[in-house]
């Protein structure tokens, strides 16, 4: 019998053995890994309590002191690298390269959180004005929360906890109900390295916890990645509540080929970037735009894809895993069926897919499109799945419009040699991450993801310096100092002279 895996409130693993549940499957086997609770309205009313009264002492701590919290936290965290990735790679399918690349990306951001004193400084200028002087003073907004989804359960949890502690605020955190364990061990390990009972709180369940942190009073900022239509609610319905929201949500990311590519390389980086993970990450390239002359490497492209498959998480020989659950597989394959019968050319189809040992995994073959056109469901909806679409065009220019021409904005890339058609690019295309010969082009933790268009609500974003202006807030403070010089009279102006 499965086990109901407890919740982190108040400082306190607290049992959950008597709530309704949800079922945890093994993409790969459909057993029951474990049964996660549902939150109800007294847990996530002693959560945020617990929180905001932890939040109190913790905004006074020094900022030396929370950095050293987060020294000792990647510590733990390198130290129990493969364990967390092993867990993340059972409930998730991920093979175990993948596993251990979703934990270690999510370790850089919490290094970057080491570095939050400097981070914090604000700034000063003395005399303003006569013997006045002003200064900015950067300090934590209260309780914020996140909400996290399915695809990386290490490394978006780890975007958002430890930089927004780090700058003095405490944290409630709702995970994806579908791979919950993940995020259980990096709060096991965040205690561990020793941080103040309540300044992280984990609720799990679905819907309902979402909502409440939504809508509750007492939390100041929410932070979510997820789809599209969640993406929305979450930013409508936070923002109609008064709090900061930072949604980051779809993409269609386009990588695009030049004649005078790499050919070898471009092939292999398509491959990789589009089928890796299954195709579940919001930087997945999902379209191949080829530019004149290079739409001759397609058939070359078929045959790479043809020499992957996917496996069960600790085979060696597995490019991928499963997708997510049986309703993903059942999209994805809805999608090939609709490209088929749109008029688009199946090169290479994995709907039919399957591995041996595993006959009720949620198994995609990697799957290719040619004459692929933008009116298609398999260019208009992301896919999330391992699935490429190739589309052609003659020049840059028709390339660019194509581009721009997305409801999405999360990343791109372009494939060349040339120095001139390259800066071209990055400057004309409407799309926050910019590959030049980086197939998934997002960026280190000392610089933030900065989505645009469609796949990202809000103004600042995750990770890097606008994610700690995202849980701060600026003070300024204006001084005067008197002397003992005899007051001359009212002063009955604001302005400094």
């Amino acid at each position: 019998m499965a086990k109901v895996i407890p919740q982190l409130i108040a400082g306190q693993w607290r049992n959950c053995d008597h709530h309704e549940v949800i079922e945890v499957l093994d993409p790969a086997t459909q057993q029951v890994l474990c049964l996660a609770p549902r939150a109800t309205a007294e847990d996530i009313e002693d959560a945020i309590a617990s929180a905001k009264t932890a939040q109190f002492s913790w905004r006074e701590t020094p900022v030396s002191d929370r950095a050293r919290l987060m020294l000792r936290y990647q510590h733990l965290l390198k130290e129990h690298h493969d364990e967390v990735a092993e867990i993340l790679a059972k409930e998730t399918g991920k093979n175990f390269a993948d596993a251990k690349g979703d934990v270690w990306r999510g370790i850089e951001v919490v290094e970057q959180a080491c570095n939050i004193a400097s981070l914090m400084m604000g700034e000063t200028v003395e005399n303003v004005a006569r013997e006045i002087d002003t200064a900015s003073w950067i300090q934590p907004l209260g309780v914020c929360a996140g909400i996290t989804p399915f695809n990386f359960p290490a490394m978006i949890p780890l975007w958002m906890f430890p930089l927004a502690i780090a700058c003095g605020n405490s944290f409630v955190l709702k995970p994806s109900e579908q791979d919950p364990m993940t995020v259980n061990r990096l709060a096991e390990l965040f205690i561990e390295a020793g941080a103040p009972a309540g300044l992280l709180q984990v609720l799990h369940g679905a819907r309902e916890p979402v909502d409440a942190l939504l809508t509750h009073p007492d939390i100041r900022a929410v932070s979510f990645v997820g789809s599209v239509p969640v993406g929305q609610h979450v930013y409508r319905t936070g923002t109609q509540h008064l709090k900061r929201v930072q949604a980051f949500a779809g993409a269609k990311n386009h990588m695009v080929i030049m004649p005078d590519a790499p050919k070898d390389q471009v092939l292999s980086n398509l491959v990789g970037a589009s089928c890796g993970a299954a195709g579940q990450r919001c930087m997945a390239i999902s379209v191949a735009v080829f530019v004149g002359e290079s739409k001759q490497w397609i058939a070359e492209l078929a045959e790479q894809m043809k020499g992957i498959q996917p496996g069960y998480w600790n085979d060696p020989a597995a490019a991928f895993g499963p997708l997510i659950n049986p309703q993903a597989k059942q999209r994805v394959l809805r999608l090939i069926a609709e490209g088929k019968a749109e008029g688009a050319e199946c090169l290479l189809d994995g709907s039919d897919c399957s591995v041996a040992g595993y006959p009720d995994g949620n198994w995609i073959g990697p799957t290719l499109f040619s004459g692929v056109t933008p009116k298609m469901s398999l260019y208009r909806e992301e896919i999330f799945g391992p699935v490429l679409v190739c589309m052609e065009v003659d020049t840059l220019e028709q390339a660019i419009e194509l581009v721009n021409n997305s409801p999405y904005g999360n990343g791109t890339s372009i494939f060349t040699r040339s120095g001139g058609a390259a800066r071209h690019y990055q400057h004309a295309v409407e799309v926050g991450q910019v590959g030049i010969n980086v197939p998934i082009p997002v960026p280190l933790p000392f610089f933030s993801f900065t989505g645009w268009k469609g796949s990202f609500y809000g103004d600042l974003h995750a990770y890097g310096k606008q994610a700690v202006r995202f849980y701060t807030e600026t003070k300024t403070v204006t001084t005067r100092w008197f002397d003992d010089s005899p007051v001359s009279g009212p002063n009955m102006t604001i302005q400094l002279k």
